[in-house]
């Protein structure tokens, strides 16, 4: 992994924490730390400079995201991403995700902050960045859907989300296409209709599935 700071020891604990968590979730987004990658504690808080405590303490939330996989016999994995576990994901979203959208649109959002995310995916340096934009964007999206436990069921498929679509971008780019569909939503849902803003967000889920199931698929025969 590329990045390193050797100066983490002088940072508080939980910033240590963090810096180990955004700079691993990067790490793994761009696929610089491949899937199946173990994920050693002792090197890496060699490689940051800082104990192992926070380092334990980044592997569990990255884990908690959905990032990171621990076994008592092999330690912290990156995820492996399947075509079982990229359906699954799907599913989820495609059942709670158009209905939350709705009601976001009915109740109102920040939708200057919508345009700011998708202008970060359009210039977006590497798969990454591009996909937690991506990310923001979607959050935004059903945000205010006055459901807590919706939005919070939701938020827990973010990561994974990001995941699977790095995952898909490496086989074959589709950004182009997303950001097509991305731009008629936001457009729906300026003018109020969430309706329409919620039947575009079920086929944008679908159809992005789709292709990102079918790449997974294929990366597994």
């Amino acid at each position: 992994m590329g990045t390193e700071v050797m100066s983490g020891a002088l940072l508080p604990a939980a910033s240590r924490t963090n810096l180990v968590v955004e700079a691993l979730r990067r790490s793994i987004l761009t696929g610089e730390l491949p899937a199946g990658q173990a994920l050693v504690e002792t090197e890496l808080a060699r490689r940051f400079g800082i104990s192992k405590t926070p380092v334990r303490e980044a592997l569990k939330t990255l884990a908690g995201a959905g990032l990171v996989t621990m076994s008592e016999y092999k330690g912290a994995t990156v995820r492996v991403v399947d075509e079982e576990m990229a359906r699954s994901v799907f599913d989820v979203r495609s059942l709670l995700e158009p209905v939350a959208v709705a009601r976001t649109v009915e109740r109102g959002f920040d939708m200057d902050r919508a345009q700011a995310a998708l202008d970060r995916a359009a210039g977006a340096a590497d798969e990454a960045e591009r996909s937690l934009a991506n990310r923001d964007f979607h959050q935004l999206l059903y945000s205010n859907c006055g459901n807590t436990v919706l939005t919070q069921m939701l938020d827990g498929l973010r990561e994974q989300t990001a995941l699977i679509s790095a995952n898909a971008w490496i086989k074959q780019h589709s950004w182009e296409e997303e950001a097509d569909e991305h731009a008629e939503i936001l457009s729906a849902a300026r003018s109020g209709d969430a309706g329409r803003a919620a039947e575009l967000v079920l086929n944008h889920i679908n159809s992005f599935a789709a292709r990102a199931v079918g790449q997974i698929a294929k990366g597994q025969s």
